[in-house]
């Protein structure tokens, strides 16, 4: 049996070893036994990404339409509900020296909604020919792309690095813009879904970082997954079907722009970025944020918890997003076609609203 001996009130083992050194080792398996839970999560975590990336595009090569008509129905208004939460849980209660940037944040979201849809009205009407819906592309872009770069320049100063470089490079893009309009704007189809990734990337770095590495892994799927769809589909018969929603499915994707590529190919990249958007925004950022299933708990939204916060205007806003959730899908059943225009135009909104956001999570 082990004996001790006193010394003063320390009680020694007589091998040498002391309590605190004993509770030293408990601390270090503890925390070994923590670091191999987070990292095998992360695998977990990872596996379940590229299993959303596997089945998103396989289902979008096989079925691109019906996939396109249920994804927008079931998610489309929830998501968007959800960036809204996830937007103003980033507002902090006091602007203080971001003041000046989110007043032309929502300057810029307000005016460029605004005139997206007076756009996508006049290109639906018999007022405007070519030339002048060429023109209104064109300085719509160029609006959107002067905008993106005064807001770089800011978040440059206000993080104190030397962001100066984003001015001459939106006036080279205003530029190249003007040769090809409709190029551009069909990219921004293409690119917004991608963003959505990016704000995972952020918020894993900020509150899951054991998951980031394996999450990098993952995302090395998407490249392979986009090649193969486009190997697959390369030649493929375009889409048969002359009916109102097939017709703007195939248009948002880009077939008056791209006449020569298959509207196959083109649908089944567009449906299968915008699963994996819709994936992030409702299921991977909430879990990152630790926020799955109770995104009805208001108090970790600075602007709510906060004495100098908006409480009661929080709470009608995220309310008044619930019902317009539940309006967009009374509509879509009603009249799906007119509805997806509809929600595409104003979902321009949610789209810039990612810029400003995105800024400041770099």
């Amino acid at each position: 049996m082990q004996s001790a001996t006193d010394i003063g009130p320390l009680r020694v083992a007589a091998d040498g070893a002391t309590p605190h050194a004993s509770g030293d080792a408990r601390t270090a398996h503890d925390s070994a036994a923590a670091n191999a839970v987070a990292a095998s999560s992360g695998v977990v975590f990872a596996l379940a990404c590229a299993c959303v990336i596997a089945s998103s595009a396989a289902l979008a090569g096989f079925a691109p339409l019906g996939l396109s008509v249920a994804t927008v129905f079931l998610f489309a208004g929830p998501h968007n509900w959800v960036e809204l939460r996830y937007f103003i849980t980033r507002l902090p209660a006091r602007l203080s020296r971001s003041r000046n940037f989110f007043a032309l944040a929502a300057a810029g979201v307000l005016l460029l909604t605004a005139s997206y849809a007076a756009l996508a009205l006049g290109a639906n009407s018999s007022v405007w020919g070519g030339e002048e819906l060429y023109a209104g592309v064109a300085v719509w872009n160029s609006l959107l792309v002067a905008w993106v770069a005064a807001l770089v320049f800011m978040r440059g100063k206000l993080s104190r690095r030397d962001w100066a470089w984003a001015l001459p490079a939106g006036s080279a893009l205003i530029a190249l813009n003007w040769l090809a309009p409709q190029a551009l704007s069909l990219s921004l189809v293409y690119l917004h879904p991608l963003v959505a990734l990016w704000f995972l990337d952020r918020q894993l770095k900020r509150t899951r970082r054991e998951w980031r590495r394996a999450y990098h892994l993952a995302l090395a799927l998407l490249p392979v997954a986009l090649t193969l769809l486009w190997w697959r589909l390369a030649s493929a018969p375009s889409i048969a079907g002359d009916d109102a929603v097939a017709l703007r499915i195939v248009r948002h994707a880009g077939a008056d722009i791209l006449p020569s590529v298959s509207t196959h190919l083109l649908v089944s990249t567009h449906v299968f970025l915008e699963t994996l958007h819709y994936g992030v925004w409702l299921v991977a950022l909430p879990l990152a944020a630790g926020a799955v299933g109770v995104p009805w708990r208001l108090q970790s939204i600075p602007l709510v918890r906060h004495r100098d916060g908006w409480p009661r205007t929080i709470r009608v806003l995220l309310a008044a997003g619930a019902f317009a959730v539940v309006a967009l899908w009374l509509c879509f059943v009603k009249d799906y076609a007119t509805t997806r225009d509809v929600y595409f135009t104003l979902a321009t909104a949610h789209v810039l609203a990612e810029v400003p956001f995105l800024l400041r999570m770099i």
